[in-house]
């Protein structure tokens, strides 16, 4: 499934529709260069799981829990960015199980860690033709790609 995004409160809008879907042991890996909206996105969906705690780029962790508010299986914000492998991340001791685990910087980490997953990639304007608004980054649109892997997401939709 391919969407445009056209601006940042509709990449959380997104990351809000898949959170409904979520649940203990569901894994959605994010990939796009910086700026690109992974954390936006996760900060939609956090909010609409009722985290505690406001979900940032994960900078200087590598992993951050956010237990809910409300019953239900935490939020583990993952930055694979400084990590080599598949293997490094499963060092770091998260009950996949038990918790909804949203991986940035995922390409090639999820080797045998999970048997379905959702992969979002997330791909902005560059160049000479981007608008910028204030800051350095450029205006939407956003070409998100949402691919399910394994029978679990074979049918994802999130219209």
């Amino acid at each position: 499934m391919q969407l445009e995004i056209d601006t940042p409160e509709h990449m959380a809008e997104l990351g809000a529709r898949l959170a409904l879907e979520l649940k203990a042991g569901d894994l959605v890996a994010l990939n796009g260069e910086l700026g690109a909206g992974k954390t936006t996105f996760t900060r939609g969906l956090g909010e609409q799981l009722g985290v505690r705690g406001s979900v940032t780029s994960p900078t200087f962790v590598l992993a951050r829990t956010h237990r809910r508010l409300v019953e239900g299986a935490p939020l583990v914000h993952v930055d694979a960015y400084r990590l080599g492998s598949a293997a490094e991340l499963d060092d770091l001791d998260i009950d996949w199980s038990a918790s909804i685990v949203v991986v940035e910087w995922a390409a090639g980490m999820l080797d045998g860690v999970a048997e379905h997953w959702i992969e979002i990639d997330i791909r902005r304007p560059t160049g000479a033709g981007a608008d910028v608004a204030d800051g350095d980054e450029p205006v939407e649109p956003r070409i998100v790609t949402i691919t399910g892997h394994g029978a679990r997401w074979r049918d994802l939709r999130l219209d």
